[in-house]
């Protein structure tokens, strides 16, 4: 197109997010029509894109992080031929793929956005696989407010792209200077963000917004530049070409009050239809499979930290599968990482301590069909938790492994203890929990995860610990193992997971001395949990006991709880958690102290059993 007919292209894709918000009654029209110019560019000029085969290797990748924009970006897809008019002004309606914020939901659509700061740390991932894995010169470009450059996040990716010289990413900041609820910090200071990025080693190009003839020259621009990331700051104005709302406060998140004037005064509405340039020839990633992985075995008796078996595990999937790859937190030597990434250093990703970043780059990186690992103590994937949340509504498969988890790290004290991950990943929108008590339960788990949909977390615990099952022992996801029982004359029922699994075998010798038999179940499955099982137990014997190296709150005793909620009778239940706050001491002495080792375990059983058998 020429620039006069890609102006006029900006002119119908603010019509088309000023009808759609006006039809829907809601939206952010404003938001659209500041970058609704630099959207017609791009769309017109550089984007690459298939939009009949979405899945095409070579389609350039485009992330909307100012998510709450999405009229702009249907009204780019209605012009592209890809939705149409009817489909547009179904926005926000029940049953409508046109969503308040993108959702994969559509097909070109690769992660959801909206929660703001995290479209540039997902296009980071997707821009490491085409430069590291895929080896395709598909560019990612990223859409960003000037409002979400305050995020913490955004500054985690602007380094890690930086550092990894990604001159196949390009940022585009709508800078349009007014915010939610007044201006944004810097306003239309385009130098401040640009000795920001600068900084970090970004090139940086400053462009008026609306001037369609500089903003192609700076998209052409970005495409020359070598082993920079390049970030085009636009100035732009909100609800621009409607003066009842251009760089006016209070109106964002509304549509315009008199839609059919804002449309006139706009020019009208248009059908200029564009033909978007089709991707390069590419050939499809090279991810062989060698079969079924040669996982690590294990010998009953033996002690190894479920940390190591997954270290171990990890590195021979990786050998049978070229779609796996790793991902780290600058703690790859303690959650055992560091075995991938010597044996697959081509597939590795060091993140550095950025779990922001960490989880972005998963994200992006399944966006491309990897099955990415991303691992780091259990306690600061709390960090991340708005991404793990957001990867859930994107439909990501990813797989989340928290190490040193609970009281039993021992004397680093409370700062480093996972506490709260259980809740957090069970909370988790189709979530996967995992929590495996030794070593050849922990490597067939990690197999397992890599073929399961949606967010998938392992939990690894930092001490050694006994092999208690073969290595030929299999463990569905969704199981559990009853590890003692003495059929009808169990007196009750132990529920535990990872370290107390030994315990509550301790507490079941102890408790034999007292003639007081009862079954341990492992349950490592904590969410799906085995209601079967659960259920029989509590059928049999009529008390739970749950134990756990977790907070009370949402963890293993929630899910047993939960698996009685469906109106059947109940057992009398009770819990060991954490309850105190912890400080530093052994392992066994913060077992002791927290009141969930083998010795409170058997004390809560017999108060158990007296009060519900007592003669």
């Amino acid at each position: 197109m020429h620039y006069e007919q890609l102006a006029s292209l900006g002119q119908q894709l603010r019509v088309d997010a000023v009808r759609a918000a006006d039809a829907a009654g809601s939206g952010h029209p404003t938001s659209s029509m500041s970058a609704a110019d630099i959207a017609a560019v791009l769309l017109s000029h550089h984007l690459r894109f298939d939009f009949d085969h979405p899945e095409h290797p070579g389609n350039d990748r485009f992330v909307l992080s100012k998510g709450h924009a999405s009229p702009l970006l249907y009204a780019m897809y209605k012009a592209a031929g890809a939705v149409d008019d009817d489909e547009l002004l179904t926005f926000r309606k029940l049953g409508s793929r046109l969503e308040g914020h993108p959702t994969p939901r559509l097909p070109w659509v690769d992660v959801a956005t909206g929660s703001l700061g995290q479209g540039l740390p997902v296009g980071v991932g997707i821009a490491l696989a085409g430069k590291r894995l895929d080896e395709i010169p598909y560019r990612v470009y990223v859409l960003s407010g000037d409002s979400e450059m305050a995020e913490g996040s955004v500054w985690e990716a602007v380094e890690h792209a930086a550092y990894n010289h990604l001159d196949n990413l390009t940022l585009i900041v709508d800078v349009n200077r007014l915010g939610q609820r007044g201006p944004t910090r810097h306003e239309h200071d385009l130098d401040a963000y640009a000795r920001r990025l600068h900084a970090f080693g970004w090139h940086t190009i400053e462009v008026d917004g609306h001037d369609v003839e500089a903003v192609d020259r700076a998209f052409a621009e970005a495409r020359s530049t070598i082993r920079q990331p390049t970030a085009i700051l636009a100035a732009t104005r909100k609800g621009r070409g409607v003066a009842a709302v251009e760089d006016r406060e209070g109106f964002h998140g509304k549509p315009v009050k008199d839609a059919e004037a804002a449309i006139a005064e706009l020019g009208g509405p248009r059908s200029l239809h564009v033909e978007v340039q089709r991707p390069p020839e590419a050939s499809g990633r090279k991810t062989a499979r060698n079969g079924a992985p040669e996982l690590p075995r294990f010998d009953i008796g033996d002690t190894v930290a479920t940390r190591t078996a997954y270290g171990h595990a990890l590195e021979a999937l990786g050998s049978a599968r070229g779609d796996v790859v790793a991902l780290d937190a600058e703690v790859s030597d303690s959650t055992r990482t560091e075995f991938f990434a010597k044996a697959h250093p081509e597939r590795y990703f060091e993140c550095y301590i950025a779990e922001q970043q960490l989880v972005a780059a998963a994200v992006g990186l399944q966006t491309r069909g990897y099955v990415p690992y991303a691992s780091t103590f259990a306690a600061f994937l709390t960090r991340a938790y708005d991404f793990v949340r957001m990867a859930a509504v994107s439909r990501a498969g990813i797989n989340l492994v928290g190490s040193h988890a609970g009281v039993a790290i021992g004397q680093d004290g409370p700062s480093q203890m996972g506490l709260e991950d259980l809740a957090m990943f069970r909370s988790v929108h189709g979530s996967t929990v995992l929590h495996p008590c030794d070593a050849n339960q922990t490597a067939k788990l990690v197999a397992a995860m890599a073929d399961l949909e949606g967010v998938r977390y392992l939990r690894t615990s930092r001490g050694d610990m006994p092999v208690l099952y073969g290595p030929d022992e299999p463990f569905p996801v969704g199981g559990s193992k009853v590890l003692r029982s003495h059929g009808d004359d169990d007196k009750a029922t132990i529920v535990a997971a990872g370290v107390t699994v030994h315990e509550a075998l301790k507490a079941a010798d102890l408790l034999a001395e007292y003639g007081i038999p009862v079954r341990v179940i492992d349950l490592y499955s904590v969410k799906p949990v085995d209601t079967e099982t659960l259920n029989d137990a509590a059928g049999a014997t009529g008390c739970l006991l749950t134990v756990e190296d977790h907070h009370p709150e949402g963890g293993l005793g929630d899910a047993v709880a939960d698996a009685f909620s469906d109106g059947r009778p109940a057992p009398r239940m009770a819990r060991l958690a954490v309850r105190n706050m912890p400080a530093s001491a052994t392992p066994e002495e913060q077992l002791h102290e927290a009141g969930i080792d083998a010795e409170a375990i058997a004390a809560a059983v017999r108060l158990l059993v007296e009060r519900v058998i007592a003669p």
